[in-house]
């Protein structure tokens, strides 16, 4: 992979992409080979609304390469997309982990918590995200049991 070659900037190419400064992504962006886009693509993986997907969405509403633009945009979505899945599976494990623990049927808990069977079995599967206020007395309600 060649490293493409910032001018005017107080960086190197092989510096942590999130440490570069805009001008040095955007030389990337519009310059570089798409094996110059890899490490940009691994940190918008890494973090999807972090710093360097942010400035990304910021050029990409800007250049004229719209087809540069629609294939940063689509890997930003898509790393989007892919944390928020596993962030709700991870939830949905922390819902029935918490019931588990209570020692209490899914319908006890749910009455303990303030809310309806049903509405618990949302969370547990993973089909509704609770509120923080919801997950506290989910997580609360299991460990004042124990």
């Amino acid at each position: 992979m060649s490293a493409p070659s910032f001018r005017n900037v107080e960086a190197s190419p092989h510096d942590p992409v999130a440490t570069w400064p805009y001008e040095a992504l955007v030389e990337t962006l519009e310059q570089g080979l798409v094996s110059d886009w890899q490490p940009v693509f691994a940190e918008i993986r890494s973090h999807p609304w972090g710093g360097v997907a942010r400035r990304v969405t910021r050029w990409a509403g800007i250049t004229p390469d719209h087809a540069a633009a629609a294939l940063f945009t689509a890997a930003i979505d898509r790393a989007r997309r892919r944390t928020e899945a596993g962030e709700r599976k991870e939830v949905a494990r922390r819902v029935r982990h918490a019931i588990e623990l209570s020692g209490l049927t899914s319908a006890d808990f749910a009455a303990s918590i303030g809310t309806s069977a049903s509405r618990l079995s949302t969370y547990a599967t993973g089909k509704v995200m609770p509120s923080a206020a919801m997950l506290l007395r989910i997580e609360c309600g299991s460990k004042s049991r124990q």
